[in-house]
């Protein structure tokens, strides 16, 4: 399955890189059974980094449809995705974007973040919070713990997560 998807991610990049675009992820959901598995492609345009929301550097829907289509018959002539039936889907990776990269907490410093961890910080998985900094390995978050029922809410205060704790990382979309 990591070899799969390793393979789908380079088809990715190199059909990407051709059209403009970057892969910000990819993945795998589902097995084999009926209905097969649903491949998801996650892209942006080239540059987007550095441009934060301008319109011109947004993902259309013209490039989710161009790369299906080159990636769709390259995964099929390469046959890497043996044996089984899947439906390749591309887009964008939408406002609650996930986090897995030291390269995308990098990019999102001072955005709003949930994350899990795998391991407790001060006896809770779960936060909420701006991200304020990141370097070294670590985060630091500006947060407002969750409330616990019978529990007075704690103050807004700095945490510090070990990037190598976050199990699961979100942006939290500000309108």
């Amino acid at each position: 399955m990591a070899l799969e998807l390793d393979k789908v991610r380079g088809i990715a990049e190199r059909v990407a890189k051709d059209l403009g675009l970057e892969v910000a992820d990819v993945e795998f959901r589902g097995g084999a059974g009926k209905g097969g598995r649903l491949l998801r492609v996650y892209i942006e345009k080239a540059g987007a980094a550095a441009h934060g929301n301008d319109p011109q550097y947004c993902v259309t829907h013209e490039d989710c449809a161009r790369l299906s289509g080159e990636m769709s018959t390259i995964l099929d002539i390469e046959d890497v995705v043996p044996g089984s039936t899947y439906l390749l889907e591309v887009s964008s990776p939408g406002l609650d974007r996930k986090l897995g990269t030291a390269g995308d907490f990098g990019r999102f410093v001072g955005s709003r973040v949930k994350l899990m961890t795998r391991e407790p910080v001060e006896q809770n998985r779960h936060w909420e919070g701006r991200l304020e900094a990141f370097g070294a390995g670590h985060l630091t978050l500006d947060v407002t713990p969750p409330k616990k029922k019978n529990k007075p809410a704690l103050a807004e205060r700095k945490l510090q997560v070990e990037l190598a704790n976050v199990e699961k990382a979100n942006l939290v979309p500000e309108i």
